[in-house]
């Protein structure tokens, strides 16, 4: 269960995930962007069938398609990209899963607008950053979505 957002107003599983990164050098940022980037869970068979059109995430350098689900009120999601092409891609949504899987929709639309750059700061692929924003972008839009759902 998640307890309150922080003083300023950042869930407590999203600020853990900020604190870490900030802490780290480009080195240890590295190494842990290529062990999230093997923590992205498949995607689950029961969504293999269905149409990845409205999914798709077009701003993305290579192909990612980010599938939102609500259970009980909570969010999960669920990436198709090929992780091998894109690890980077793939340890950014193992790290932003982690936070917001099983959390309320308002988990996923306290992500700040910072997140991606903190991540990002100091390694040097500033030019994934705008797709790594869109998908950000797009789970909020879910999270939106989801909110209206279930009101």
């Amino acid at each position: 269960m998640e307890s309150a957002p922080t003083s300023s107003g950042i869930p407590p599983s999203i600020d853990r995930v900020l604190r870490l990164f900030r802490s780290m050098g480009r080195e240890e940022k590295m190494q842990a962007l290529v062990q999230y980037s093997k923590k992205l869970e498949p995607l689950p068979d029961r969504f293999k069938d269905i149409d990845h059109g409205s999914f798709n995430i077009p701003e993305c350098q290579t192909r990612v398609d980010i599938i939102p689900e609500v259970r009980d009120g909570r969010m999960y999601f669920y990436a198709d990209l090929n992780v091998r092409e894109s690890p980077t891609i793939a340890a950014v949504l193992a790290i932003i899963f982690g936070a917001v899987n099983g959390q309320p929709p308002s988990t996923t639309l306290g992500i700040p607008g910072d997140f991606v750059s903190t991540l990002m700061e100091s390694i040097g692929l500033a030019a994934r950053e705008p797709g790594l924003n869109a998908m950000i972008t797009r789970l909020k839009r879910y999270a939106r979505d989801a909110q209206v759902q279930t009101a």
